[in-house]
Protein backbone atom coordinates (compact mmCIF):
# COMPACT_ATOMS: atom_id res chain seq x y z
CA UNK A 1 0.00 0.00 0.00
CA UNK A 2 0.98 3.50 -0.70
CA UNK A 3 2.56 5.44 2.21
CA UNK A 4 0.78 8.15 3.49
CA UNK A 5 0.54 11.44 2.18
CA UNK A 6 -0.16 10.05 -1.45
CA UNK A 7 -3.47 11.61 -1.75
CA UNK A 8 -3.26 11.30 -5.42
CA UNK A 9 -4.12 7.45 -5.40
CA UNK A 10 -7.37 7.84 -3.22
CA UNK A 11 -10.19 7.41 -6.19
CA UNK A 12 -13.53 6.88 -5.69
CA UNK A 13 -15.50 4.19 -6.53
CA UNK A 14 -17.09 3.88 -10.23
CA UNK A 15 -20.21 2.55 -11.24
CA UNK A 16 -17.96 -0.46 -12.77
CA UNK A 17 -16.71 -0.59 -9.53
CA UNK A 18 -20.27 -0.94 -8.17
CA UNK A 19 -21.46 -3.44 -10.61
CA UNK A 20 -22.48 -6.70 -9.38
CA UNK A 21 -19.71 -8.12 -11.33
CA UNK A 22 -17.08 -7.22 -9.56
CA UNK A 23 -18.28 -8.29 -5.89
CA UNK A 24 -15.84 -9.38 -3.28
CA UNK A 25 -15.82 -13.32 -3.16
CA UNK A 26 -16.07 -12.67 0.60
CA UNK A 27 -20.07 -13.59 0.01
CA UNK A 28 -21.12 -16.39 -0.45
CA UNK A 29 -23.63 -15.02 -2.39
CA UNK A 30 -21.06 -13.53 -4.79
CA UNK A 31 -20.08 -17.26 -5.97
CA UNK A 32 -23.18 -17.48 -7.64
CA UNK A 33 -22.69 -14.02 -9.15
CA UNK A 34 -18.92 -15.12 -10.56
CA UNK A 35 -18.33 -13.57 -14.29
CA UNK A 36 -16.38 -16.41 -14.91
CA UNK A 37 -18.53 -17.31 -17.92
CA UNK A 38 -17.49 -13.76 -19.05
CA UNK A 39 -14.21 -13.94 -18.95
CA UNK A 40 -12.89 -16.63 -16.71
CA UNK A 41 -11.63 -17.14 -13.26
CA UNK A 42 -8.77 -15.25 -14.18
CA UNK A 43 -11.21 -12.26 -14.95
CA UNK A 44 -12.67 -12.88 -11.58
CA UNK A 45 -9.85 -12.86 -9.54
CA UNK A 46 -8.03 -9.49 -10.90
CA UNK A 47 -11.28 -7.89 -10.38
CA UNK A 48 -10.94 -9.04 -6.79
CA UNK A 49 -7.71 -7.51 -6.42
CA UNK A 50 -8.17 -4.73 -7.79
CA UNK A 51 -11.51 -4.34 -5.44
CA UNK A 52 -9.25 -5.76 -2.25
CA UNK A 53 -5.99 -2.85 -3.24
CA UNK A 54 -8.84 0.13 -3.50
CA UNK A 55 -10.47 -1.06 0.13
CA UNK A 56 -6.99 -1.60 1.59
CA UNK A 57 -6.23 2.05 0.34
CA UNK A 58 -8.81 3.56 1.62
CA UNK A 59 -8.11 2.01 5.12
CA UNK A 60 -5.03 3.40 4.81
CA UNK A 61 -5.97 6.81 4.25
CA UNK A 62 -8.70 7.34 7.25
CA UNK A 63 -5.31 8.32 8.75
CA UNK A 64 -3.96 10.74 6.35
CA UNK A 65 -3.12 13.81 7.88
CA UNK A 66 -5.06 16.14 5.19
CA UNK A 67 -8.60 15.83 5.82
CA UNK A 68 -9.52 15.93 2.13
CA UNK A 69 -7.95 12.71 2.04
CA UNK A 70 -9.58 11.40 5.16
CA UNK A 71 -13.18 12.05 4.05
CA UNK A 72 -12.58 10.82 0.25
CA UNK A 73 -11.81 7.37 2.10
CA UNK A 74 -14.53 7.47 4.16
CA UNK A 75 -16.61 7.99 1.45
CA UNK A 76 -14.98 5.31 -0.61
CA UNK A 77 -15.63 2.86 2.33
CA UNK A 78 -19.28 3.73 2.77
CA UNK A 79 -19.87 3.47 -1.05
CA UNK A 80 -18.12 -0.14 -1.22
CA UNK A 81 -20.10 -1.26 1.76
CA UNK A 82 -23.52 0.11 0.50
CA UNK A 83 -23.24 -1.90 -2.54
CA UNK A 84 -21.27 -5.18 -1.59
CA UNK A 85 -20.86 -7.94 0.52
CA UNK A 86 -18.04 -7.91 2.44
CA UNK A 87 -18.06 -9.38 5.59
CA UNK A 88 -14.46 -11.77 5.50
CA UNK A 89 -13.23 -8.96 4.06
CA UNK A 90 -13.51 -6.36 7.32
CA UNK A 91 -14.03 -8.87 10.09
CA UNK A 92 -10.17 -9.19 9.23
CA UNK A 93 -9.53 -5.51 9.38
CA UNK A 94 -12.48 -4.60 11.85
CA UNK A 95 -10.37 -3.46 14.77
CA UNK A 96 -8.69 -0.89 11.56
CA UNK A 97 -11.76 0.48 10.53
CA UNK A 98 -13.36 0.86 14.10
CA UNK A 99 -10.34 2.87 15.69
CA UNK A 100 -9.93 4.91 12.11
CA UNK A 101 -13.79 5.42 12.64
CA UNK A 102 -13.13 6.60 16.39
CA UNK A 103 -10.28 9.22 15.08
CA UNK A 104 -12.40 10.64 12.89
CA UNK A 105 -15.06 11.27 15.45
CA UNK A 106 -13.29 12.62 18.19
CA UNK A 107 -10.43 14.84 15.76
CA UNK A 108 -12.67 15.65 12.79
CA UNK A 109 -14.78 18.29 12.17
CA UNK A 110 -18.30 18.89 10.69
CA UNK A 111 -18.62 16.42 7.13
CA UNK A 112 -15.99 14.08 8.27
CA UNK A 113 -17.90 13.20 11.52
CA UNK A 114 -21.33 12.71 9.89
CA UNK A 115 -19.22 10.19 7.40
CA UNK A 116 -17.63 8.53 10.10
CA UNK A 117 -20.69 8.02 11.81
CA UNK A 118 -22.64 6.99 8.78
CA UNK A 119 -19.51 4.03 8.43
CA UNK A 120 -19.75 2.88 11.81
CA UNK A 121 -23.39 1.55 10.89
CA UNK A 122 -22.54 0.53 7.65
CA UNK A 123 -19.66 -1.55 9.27
CA UNK A 124 -22.40 -3.22 11.91
CA UNK A 125 -24.42 -3.99 9.15
CA UNK A 126 -21.91 -5.66 7.45
CA UNK A 127 -20.64 -7.60 10.56
CA UNK A 128 -23.76 -8.23 11.30
CA UNK A 129 -25.91 -8.85 15.20
CA UNK A 130 -23.43 -10.76 16.79
CA UNK A 131 -20.22 -9.89 18.75
CA UNK A 132 -18.94 -8.60 16.28
CA UNK A 133 -21.07 -5.30 15.82
CA UNK A 134 -21.48 -5.27 19.52
CA UNK A 135 -17.66 -4.53 20.23
CA UNK A 136 -17.54 -1.66 17.79
CA UNK A 137 -20.64 0.04 19.40
CA UNK A 138 -19.04 -0.83 22.74
CA UNK A 139 -15.90 1.48 21.47
CA UNK A 140 -17.88 4.14 19.47
CA UNK A 141 -20.74 4.22 21.96
CA UNK A 142 -19.51 6.54 24.51
CA UNK A 143 -17.98 9.14 21.38
CA UNK A 144 -21.70 9.23 20.08
CA UNK A 145 -23.37 9.42 23.17
CA UNK A 146 -21.26 12.98 23.47
CA UNK A 147 -21.28 14.32 20.40
CA UNK A 148 -25.47 13.69 20.75
CA UNK A 149 -25.65 15.72 23.60
CA UNK A 150 -23.28 18.29 23.47
CA UNK A 151 -25.14 21.56 22.62
CA UNK A 152 -21.63 23.03 21.42
CA UNK A 153 -20.88 19.82 19.23
CA UNK A 154 -20.95 20.20 14.90
CA UNK A 155 -24.74 20.46 14.16
CA UNK A 156 -24.53 18.27 11.14
CA UNK A 157 -22.40 15.38 13.13
CA UNK A 158 -24.95 15.59 15.82
CA UNK A 159 -27.68 14.97 13.29
CA UNK A 160 -25.37 12.02 11.89
CA UNK A 161 -25.19 10.49 15.49
CA UNK A 162 -28.38 10.64 15.84
CA UNK A 163 -29.04 8.24 13.37
CA UNK A 164 -26.80 6.15 14.65
CA UNK A 165 -28.13 2.66 16.63
CA UNK A 166 -27.25 1.51 19.92
CA UNK A 167 -27.75 -1.35 21.88
CA UNK A 168 -28.78 0.16 24.91
CA UNK A 169 -32.02 0.78 23.48
CA UNK A 170 -33.99 2.34 26.71
CA UNK A 171 -31.16 4.56 27.89
CA UNK A 172 -30.43 5.87 24.17
CA UNK A 173 -34.07 6.30 23.50
CA UNK A 174 -33.70 8.78 27.07
CA UNK A 175 -31.35 10.57 25.20
CA UNK A 176 -33.22 10.98 22.08
CA UNK A 177 -36.62 12.17 24.00
CA UNK A 178 -34.07 15.14 25.70
CA UNK A 179 -33.91 16.18 21.58
CA UNK A 180 -36.87 16.03 20.11
CA UNK A 181 -39.42 17.08 23.52
CA UNK A 182 -37.51 20.44 22.90
CA UNK A 183 -40.01 20.67 19.76
CA UNK A 184 -43.05 19.99 21.34
CA UNK A 185 -45.45 22.90 21.23
CA UNK A 186 -45.79 24.13 24.53
CA UNK A 187 -49.01 24.12 26.20
CA UNK A 188 -50.04 27.68 26.25
CA UNK A 189 -49.85 27.26 22.04
CA UNK A 190 -46.40 29.17 22.14
CA UNK A 191 -43.60 27.44 20.11
CA UNK A 192 -40.38 27.00 20.35
CA UNK A 193 -37.85 29.32 18.21
CA UNK A 194 -35.43 26.80 16.59
CA UNK A 195 -33.27 26.83 13.43
CA UNK A 196 -33.69 24.48 10.55
CA UNK A 197 -30.77 22.34 11.36
CA UNK A 198 -31.74 22.04 14.82
CA UNK A 199 -35.18 20.91 13.94
CA UNK A 200 -33.55 18.11 11.30
CA UNK A 201 -31.73 17.18 14.37
CA UNK A 202 -34.42 16.83 16.63
CA UNK A 203 -36.24 15.03 13.53
CA UNK A 204 -33.63 12.36 13.15
CA UNK A 205 -33.78 11.95 17.26
CA UNK A 206 -37.65 11.13 16.63
CA UNK A 207 -37.16 8.74 13.49
CA UNK A 208 -34.45 6.96 16.09
CA UNK A 209 -36.36 6.75 18.63
CA UNK A 210 -38.96 5.28 16.70
CA UNK A 211 -37.04 2.59 15.16
CA UNK A 212 -36.07 1.51 19.21
CA UNK A 213 -39.35 1.55 19.86
CA UNK A 214 -40.35 -1.66 17.14
CA UNK A 215 -37.69 -3.53 19.34
CA UNK A 216 -39.27 -2.71 22.53
CA UNK A 217 -40.38 -5.22 25.06
CA UNK A 218 -44.08 -5.14 26.02
CA UNK A 219 -43.61 -3.30 29.42
CA UNK A 220 -41.50 -1.02 27.57
CA UNK A 221 -44.10 0.17 24.57
CA UNK A 222 -46.33 0.55 27.14
CA UNK A 223 -44.72 2.69 29.14
CA UNK A 224 -43.51 4.54 26.56
CA UNK A 225 -47.41 4.87 24.83
CA UNK A 226 -48.65 6.30 28.31
CA UNK A 227 -46.01 8.69 28.87
CA UNK A 228 -45.60 9.85 24.83
CA UNK A 229 -48.80 9.73 22.93
CA UNK A 230 -50.74 12.40 24.45
CA UNK A 231 -47.52 14.47 23.89
CA UNK A 232 -46.55 13.55 20.22
CA UNK A 233 -49.44 15.25 18.66
CA UNK A 234 -47.65 18.73 20.06
CA UNK A 235 -45.51 18.35 17.11
CA UNK A 236 -48.12 18.07 14.36
CA UNK A 237 -48.18 21.89 14.84
CA UNK A 238 -44.32 22.04 14.08
CA UNK A 239 -43.09 24.50 10.73
CA UNK A 240 -41.10 21.75 9.18
CA UNK A 241 -43.04 19.63 7.20
CA UNK A 242 -40.79 16.53 7.90
CA UNK A 243 -40.76 16.85 11.68
CA UNK A 244 -44.86 16.87 11.11
CA UNK A 245 -44.83 13.92 8.97
CA UNK A 246 -41.91 11.91 11.16
CA UNK A 247 -44.26 12.87 14.22
CA UNK A 248 -47.42 10.90 12.07
CA UNK A 249 -45.27 8.18 11.39
CA UNK A 250 -44.32 7.74 14.63
CA UNK A 251 -47.77 8.29 16.19
CA UNK A 252 -48.98 5.16 13.74
CA UNK A 253 -46.39 3.07 14.99
CA UNK A 254 -47.28 3.49 18.84
CA UNK A 255 -51.19 3.29 17.67
CA UNK A 256 -50.02 -0.45 15.78
CA UNK A 257 -47.69 -1.07 18.86
CA UNK A 258 -50.26 -0.52 21.30
CA UNK A 259 -53.01 -2.49 19.35
CA UNK A 260 -50.41 -5.36 19.06
CA UNK A 261 -50.68 -5.70 22.42
CA UNK A 262 -54.42 -5.03 23.37
CA UNK A 263 -56.77 -4.91 20.39
CA UNK A 264 -59.41 -3.20 22.74
CA UNK A 265 -57.04 -0.28 23.63
CA UNK A 266 -58.70 3.26 23.51
CA UNK A 267 -56.65 6.74 23.78
CA UNK A 268 -58.94 9.23 25.18
CA UNK A 269 -57.93 12.32 23.00
CA UNK A 270 -58.70 9.89 19.70
CA UNK A 271 -61.18 12.37 18.74
CA UNK A 272 -59.24 15.67 18.28
CA UNK A 273 -56.13 13.76 17.62
CA UNK A 274 -58.47 12.20 14.01
CA UNK A 275 -59.44 16.06 13.72
CA UNK A 276 -56.15 17.33 13.66
CA UNK A 277 -54.32 14.63 11.00
CA UNK A 278 -57.57 14.94 8.85
CA UNK A 279 -56.74 18.74 9.14
CA UNK A 280 -53.46 17.78 7.98
CA UNK A 281 -54.25 15.29 5.27
CA UNK A 282 -56.59 17.91 3.74
CA UNK A 283 -53.97 21.05 3.92
CA UNK A 284 -54.63 23.31 1.90
CA UNK A 285 -52.82 26.59 4.09
CA UNK A 286 -51.21 28.94 1.00
CA UNK A 287 -48.32 29.63 2.87
CA UNK A 288 -47.07 26.17 2.67
CA UNK A 289 -45.34 25.16 -0.35
CA UNK A 290 -47.30 22.80 -2.86
CA UNK A 291 -44.56 19.92 -2.82
CA UNK A 292 -44.77 20.07 0.86
CA UNK A 293 -48.32 19.90 1.18
CA UNK A 294 -48.53 17.00 -1.23
CA UNK A 295 -46.32 14.87 0.80
CA UNK A 296 -47.79 15.47 3.80
CA UNK A 297 -51.23 14.75 2.41
CA UNK A 298 -49.98 11.47 1.09
CA UNK A 299 -48.65 10.41 4.34
CA UNK A 300 -51.37 11.82 6.33
CA UNK A 301 -54.25 9.96 4.46
CA UNK A 302 -51.97 6.50 5.52
CA UNK A 303 -51.68 7.67 9.23
CA UNK A 304 -55.46 9.04 10.02
CA UNK A 305 -56.24 5.13 8.76
CA UNK A 306 -53.76 3.57 11.01
CA UNK A 307 -55.68 6.00 13.94
CA UNK A 308 -58.87 5.21 12.82
CA UNK A 309 -59.03 1.62 12.04
CA UNK A 310 -56.64 -0.71 13.62
CA UNK A 311 -54.53 -2.78 11.21
CA UNK A 312 -55.22 -0.10 8.26
CA UNK A 313 -52.27 -0.54 6.54
CA UNK A 314 -51.30 0.64 2.80
CA UNK A 315 -49.49 -2.53 1.54
CA UNK A 316 -45.99 -1.88 -0.60
CA UNK A 317 -43.70 -4.42 -2.34
CA UNK A 318 -40.55 -4.25 -2.97
CA UNK A 319 -39.00 -6.44 -5.75
CA UNK A 320 -35.24 -7.47 -6.40
CA UNK A 321 -34.22 -9.72 -8.11
CA UNK A 322 -36.36 -12.81 -8.44
CA UNK A 323 -37.84 -12.15 -4.64
CA UNK A 324 -40.36 -9.90 -3.58
CA UNK A 325 -40.88 -8.49 -0.12
CA UNK A 326 -43.96 -7.07 1.45
CA UNK A 327 -44.07 -3.64 3.73
CA UNK A 328 -47.20 -4.24 5.43
CA UNK A 329 -46.86 -2.30 8.84
CA UNK A 330 -45.71 0.53 10.41
CA UNK A 331 -43.52 -1.24 12.35
CA UNK A 332 -41.62 -3.07 8.76
CA UNK A 333 -41.83 0.28 7.39
CA UNK A 334 -39.54 2.13 9.72
CA UNK A 335 -37.20 -0.65 9.96
CA UNK A 336 -37.34 -0.69 6.01
CA UNK A 337 -36.22 3.46 5.77
CA UNK A 338 -33.47 3.13 8.44
CA UNK A 339 -31.43 0.28 6.43
CA UNK A 340 -31.87 2.34 3.20
CA UNK A 341 -31.19 5.63 4.79
CA UNK A 342 -27.66 3.81 5.60
CA UNK A 343 -27.28 2.27 2.34
CA UNK A 344 -29.16 4.01 -0.63
CA UNK A 345 -29.57 2.88 -3.73
CA UNK A 346 -28.00 -0.68 -2.39
CA UNK A 347 -30.44 -1.29 -0.64
CA UNK A 348 -32.32 -3.98 -2.99
CA UNK A 349 -28.66 -5.79 -3.47
CA UNK A 350 -28.63 -5.91 0.36
CA UNK A 351 -32.04 -7.19 0.54
CA UNK A 352 -30.64 -10.18 -1.67
CA UNK A 353 -27.32 -10.75 -0.17
CA UNK A 354 -26.71 -9.54 3.02
CA UNK A 355 -28.04 -12.27 5.38
CA UNK A 356 -28.16 -9.95 8.48
CA UNK A 357 -30.99 -7.56 6.82
CA UNK A 358 -32.38 -10.74 5.16
CA UNK A 359 -32.88 -12.23 8.83
CA UNK A 360 -34.18 -8.62 10.54
CA UNK A 361 -36.95 -9.22 7.68
CA UNK A 362 -37.75 -12.81 7.69
CA UNK A 363 -36.93 -13.56 4.38
CA UNK A 364 -34.68 -16.55 4.65
CA UNK A 365 -30.97 -17.79 3.40
CA UNK A 366 -29.74 -15.94 0.35
CA UNK A 367 -30.98 -17.03 -2.92
CA UNK A 368 -28.50 -18.71 -5.45
CA UNK A 369 -29.30 -17.28 -8.94
CA UNK A 370 -27.07 -18.40 -11.64
CA UNK A 371 -25.43 -15.87 -14.15
CA UNK A 372 -27.36 -17.26 -17.07
CA UNK A 373 -31.05 -16.48 -15.42
CA UNK A 374 -29.63 -13.29 -13.90
CA UNK A 375 -28.70 -12.49 -17.43
CA UNK A 376 -31.99 -13.30 -19.35
CA UNK A 377 -33.72 -11.20 -16.08
CA UNK A 378 -32.45 -7.85 -17.83
CA UNK A 379 -33.77 -5.89 -19.86
CA UNK A 380 -31.16 -3.72 -22.95
CA UNK A 381 -31.50 0.21 -22.47
CA UNK A 382 -33.54 0.20 -26.37
CA UNK A 383 -36.20 -1.95 -24.40
CA UNK A 384 -36.40 0.01 -21.07
CA UNK A 385 -36.23 3.27 -23.48
CA UNK A 386 -39.09 1.79 -25.76
CA UNK A 387 -41.21 1.31 -21.71
CA UNK A 388 -40.40 4.37 -20.55
CA UNK A 389 -41.70 6.30 -23.75
CA UNK A 390 -44.90 4.24 -23.65
CA UNK A 391 -45.54 5.11 -20.10
CA UNK A 392 -44.92 8.92 -20.91
CA UNK A 393 -46.79 9.23 -23.94
CA UNK A 394 -50.42 7.53 -21.40
CA UNK A 395 -49.40 9.51 -18.62
CA UNK A 396 -49.58 12.80 -21.16
CA UNK A 397 -52.75 11.59 -22.29
CA UNK A 398 -54.34 11.21 -19.19
CA UNK A 399 -53.50 14.41 -18.04
CA UNK A 400 -53.92 16.65 -21.00
CA UNK A 401 -57.55 15.51 -20.41
CA UNK A 402 -57.80 17.80 -17.72
CA UNK A 403 -55.41 20.09 -19.05
CA UNK A 404 -57.07 21.20 -22.08
CA UNK A 405 -58.21 24.74 -22.24
CA UNK A 406 -60.52 24.38 -24.65
CA UNK A 407 -62.60 21.91 -22.42
CA UNK A 408 -66.41 23.73 -23.22
CA UNK A 409 -67.18 25.14 -19.06
CA UNK A 410 -70.05 26.57 -20.54
CA UNK A 411 -72.13 29.73 -20.02
CA UNK A 412 -73.07 31.78 -17.57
Amino acid sequence: PPRRGQHGSVQPFSDEDASIETLSHSSSFSDAMSVADEGGEAVEETAQEDLQYKLKVFIDSTVDKSAKTRQGALDGLKAAMATRILYEFISDRRMTITDSIERCLKKGKGQEQCAAASLACLLCIQLGSGIESEDVFKTLKPIFKNILLDGAANIQARQAVSICLDPDVYATMESFESLFMRSYVKEDGSRPSLNPQTTLLHTNALLSWALLLTICTGSQVKAVTHKHLPKLPRLLENDDVNMRIAAGETIALLFELARDMDPEFEYDDWEPLCDKLNSLATDCNKHRAKTDKRKQRSVFRDVLKAVEVSGDFQTETIRFSTERMTIDSWVRKRTYDAFREFVGSGMNYHLQANEFIRDVFELGPPMLVDAATLKSMKISRFERHLCNAAAFKARTKARNKFRDKRIDVGEF
